[in-house]
């Protein structure tokens, strides 16, 4: 059974581990929630392409069995740098994609000391609290080049006939000094392209539209670092001839930002 692929937008910091952050993301949590039951059953693994991994040189694939914790948050109370997130590795998975791009002539190497971050943690905390599906984390080249990550999920696909769920971890609006100032207008802009991009043009026309992203309305005010963009890449290009779907979408998110999460291909345990 095929998996889809999936962007998610993951919020700020760790916040499912602070009481105080709940009703403001309840909408958000609402969605990572009810992920696993639009996929039906639980996958054989999750393959975490974070915002916040980025390489130079090389992708690079997490291969510990026991991957240790990133606390790459700052400010925030004292026991969100203790969270443990104790989901297992897997070095067999991380074999099998290190293959997979080898074979796609993209560069590739094995990492045994990284750890889950909290674009990772974060969101797999919400969707699986049990921590009882195996994880593994790839990076993104700092580069940030659309049709190189593009070509990364293509090469990536092959995982969703394998029970391997995709998942892009960033954000479609990231412009933290502007979030409390134009990030109301700027984020809508830019999110009804991406909506019109997503969801209405398919194969090489969705895909040119995002290799030119930056001429999108807003494009540099809602990203003026595209590293919370660029997952998106990876998840379109795993499933680019195949339709989206809107799975989250909240006009008032965060500071009152528009804020969104897409579906790529057909989710098995949603009734036809």
């Amino acid at each position: 059974m095929k998996l889809p692929a999936y962007f998610i937008s993951h919020g700020g910091g760790p916040w499912p581990y602070m009481p105080e952050m709940e009703a403001g993301n309840a909408a958000l949590a609402a969605s990572l929630a009810d992920i696993p039951k639009q996929l039906g059953a639980a996958p054989k693994a999750i393959l975490m392409v974070s915002a916040h991994w980025e390489t130079t040189g090389s992708f690079r694939v997490m291969a510990s069995p026991t991957p240790p914790m990133i606390y790459d948050y700052y400010g925030f109370p004292a026991h969100t740098y203790k969270i443990r997130y104790p989901a297992p590795g897997s070095p067999a998975l991380a074999e099998r994609v290190r293959e997979l791009l080898a074979a796609a002539k993209l560069p590739v190497a094995l990492d045994a000391d990284r750890g889950f971050d909290h674009g990772a943690f974060v969101p797999a905390f919400v969707m699986y609290p049990h921590a009882d599906v195996p994880m593994i984390q790839l990076s993104i080249d700092a580069g940030y080049d659309p049709e190189l990550h593009l070509s990364l999920g293509r090469a990536l696909a092959p995982l969703r006939e394998e029970g391997v769920l995709i998942l892009g971890s960033g954000l479609s609006y990231h412009n933290l000094r502007q979030i409390y100032g134009g990030g109301a207008t700027a984020s809508a802009q830019f999110d009804a392209w991406l909506q019109q991009t997503l969801l209405y043009a398919s194969g090489n026309e969705r895909n040119e539209k995002l290799k030119a992203w930056e001429n999108a309305p807003a494009a540099r005010l809602a990203h003026p670092r595209e590293d919370h963009l660029i997952p998106l890449m990876v998840a379109v290009g795993a499933a680019e001839d195949e339709a989206a779907s809107c799975v989250y979408h909240e006009a008032q998110a965060f500071a009152n930002i528009t804020a969104s999460s897409f579906r790529f291909g057909t989710a098995p345990g949603l009734k036809a």
